[in-house]
């Protein structure tokens, strides 16, 4: 039986992951073939810097996603903080059940409805061009808030409530205690927001697409080139982009693990 289980659980890693290392074994290919590997090479890599398009996708990206990633966690945490401050089980509940509806949601009902919104208000406006560089970055910070919420809520109620009233009985004023109190027992679950929020926002494209305007991201770029051709160098691209969120992942389950031996001790 354990010999079956093995097997079950590497044929299970090889379905997940041999498009990728199909894709990363091509990324070094010398040859613009997708079939016929002619040697090693890292042209397509090294080609990276002179592909324009591809860089300022890639840029428009990085930038999406550090903001969405910065407002969502604060924002996201200021919320789990005023949820878990509600007495009432059953209002608590309701919240967090409105909270999780973004998540459960379709992508594309969530982007479709953002579309029509983002719309009507520049419309209402007067605006030209209603979808840009705000529409996607609030669009984001939209789907990247539930996350947040989820990842810090567990770490506040894990949290003892009477060391925040230790620190105010000692003089400590409401604001001061919770950055020096609150805050740091539960900055594991706000870097793990964070980092959750990140990569959502890195590699999203339903959403995107329907509230970018002309201001493309990344993965709209590759869909785009895949009605024509896609390049060699989009290969090149995405094994680093791989490598960078497979390396986050890693640091999350690295930070949740040591949180949770943190709180079991």
């Amino acid at each position: 039986m354990k010999i079956l289980s093995r097997i079950y659980i590497a044929l299970i890693v090889l379905f997940l992951y041999a498009p990728i290392a199909v894709m990363v074994v091509f990324s070094f290919n010398s040859s613009s073939s997708v079939w016929v590997l002619e040697g090693f090479s890292t042209r397509w890599y090294e080609g990276l810097g002179n592909d324009t398009a591809m860089l300022n996708a890639l840029k428009h990206t990085v930038i999406v996603a550090v903001l969405s990633a910065i407002i969502s966690t604060v924002l996201g945490t200021a919320a789990a903080v005023g949820i878990n401050a509600i007495r009432r089980k059953f209002s608590k509940k309701i919240i967090m059940s409105v909270t999780q509806i973004p998540m459960m949601n379709a992508d594309i009902v969530t982007g479709i409805s953002l579309m029509l919104l983002f719309i009507f208000f520049g419309k209402l406006i007067g605006l030209n061009e209603s979808l840009g560089f705000g529409t996607v970055l609030i669009a984001h910070i939209t789907f990247n808030l539930p996350y947040v919420i989820l990842s810090v809520m567990p770490r506040l109620q894990q949290t003892d409530s009477h060391l925040a009233e230790a620190a105010l009985d000692l003089g400590c004023p409401p604001l001061k205690a919770f950055f020096k109190v609150i805050l740091p027992s539960i900055s594991t679950g706000i870097i793990t927001g964070f980092i959750m929020a990140f990569t959502l926002s890195l590699d999203d494209f339903v959403i995107s697409y329907f509230t970018c305007g002309h201001y493309q991201t990344l993965p709209i770029v590759i869909f785009n080139m895949t009605k024509k051709s896609v390049k060699p160098d989009t290969y090149a691209l995405s094994t680093l982009i791989f490598i960078s969120v497979f390396v986050l992942m890693v640091l999350y389950n690295v930070l949740q693990t040591k949180s949770e031996k943190k709180h079991a001790s």
